[in-house]
């Protein structure tokens, strides 16, 4: 008797050697589970990796199973950093062995690239996988972030809170972006997601994040009407502030809130959260969605307070110290 012809072993490749019409059906699929998992258009992000990806300019590795592309993950350099853009598998060939192929292939490429000491991560598809299963696992630190999701309608129930200062409301202006940096800083210095995102840890860092929150689909598209900045009566500075982003016709997303570190506990987070829902819900938003990490208990105590539910848990990888 014949022997039975073995199946296909994955392989991996370089993006830069495939094609738009071959990521096309990957990406078809990652726009569909999106939507289903977290109710988010991924559209506009992935007509920007098929233009990277026809342009050959895509730099990350691809899952080929055959002549079949079944999965992809990509990064963008930082300085000193590297960042895993997206880690996807179509769900036909999920399993634990393919997502440790291909994280393996990235990971260990960056990890041997001149001038790169860190890598960063937040892969909201990718499944919860042991430290120990993962790649370079003597390096690396695992932080789990929930995403979390409230109904539009709660807004009109919350209660306006009386802030123990003197506080204004405004709409997010450009003109606050270099104070608002200057907030982030100090907003997170010592803070776990410092460690997560080390943006946060200097003014310049945080001069880039609230750039790429305002300029790029990653997060949704930035909007200023359902930001709010809060402004110190006293100073006239920015004492705290809460950034939304719109992620599908009818979903809204916390991008960022946060306030001085010497006013917590006034309230002022709920305010600014509680504003922001408001006027998604005035964008027609049924929907308005965050991420927290697990263990910043006071954070999810608020959200939870004000209607905000886990609905997924995802895994931040931190590789560090390999050089």
């Amino acid at each position: 008797m014949a022997a039975m012809p073995q199946p296909p072993l994955p392989s991996i490749v370089d993006l830069s050697r495939v094609s738009a019409e071959s990521i096309e059906l990957l990406l078809n699929e990652e726009i569909s589970i999106w939507q289903q998992r977290f109710r988010w258009d991924f559209r506009s992000s992935a007509d920007m990796l098929r233009r990277f990806v026809g342009a050959r300019s895509l730099s990350g590795f691809g899952l080929q199973l055959g002549n079949e592309l079944v999965g992809y993950t990509y990064h963008v350099f930082e300085g000193h950093k590297a960042l895993i853009g997206d880690f996807y598998l179509r769900q036909d060939y999920v399993s634990p062995s393919s997502e440790l192929i291909l994280l393996n292939a990235i990971v260990q490429s960056l990890a041997m690239s001149s001038g790169i000491r860190r890598i960063e991560s937040q892969l909201m598809m990718l499944p919860q996988v042991p430290v120990s299963a993962l790649p370079f696992s003597r390096f690396l630190s695992r932080y789990d972030r929930l995403f979390m999701e409230a109904s539009g309608s709660v807004a009109s129930a919350l209660q306006p809170a009386s802030t123990e200062f003197r506080v204004s409301f405004v709409p997010w202006r450009e003109k606050h972006q270099e104070e608002i940096a200057h907030l982030v800083s100090a907003a997170y210095r010592g803070h776990v997601d410092s460690e997560i995102n080390d943006q946060y840890r200097t003014i310049p860092g945080a001069r880039q994040f609230l750039a790429n929150i305002i300029k790029f689909p990653g997060c949704g598209r930035f909007s200023p009407t359902a930001s709010v900045v809060a402004i110190d009566d006293r100073t006239g500075r920015v004492c705290g502030v809460c950034l939304g982003s719109i992620i599908a016709p009818q979903a809204g997303h916390v991008t960022q809130l946060c306030v001085l570190p010497a006013i917590r506990g006034a309230r002022l987070g709920y305010e600014l959260l509680r504003q922001t829902m408001v006027r998604f819900a005035e964008l027609g938003c049924a929907t308005v969605s965050l991420t927290v990490t697990a263990s910043n208990v006071d954070a999810i105590r608020l959200y939870e307070s004000v209607g905000y539910r886990s609905r997924a848990t995802f895994p931040a990888l931190v590789w560090e110290g390999f050089r």
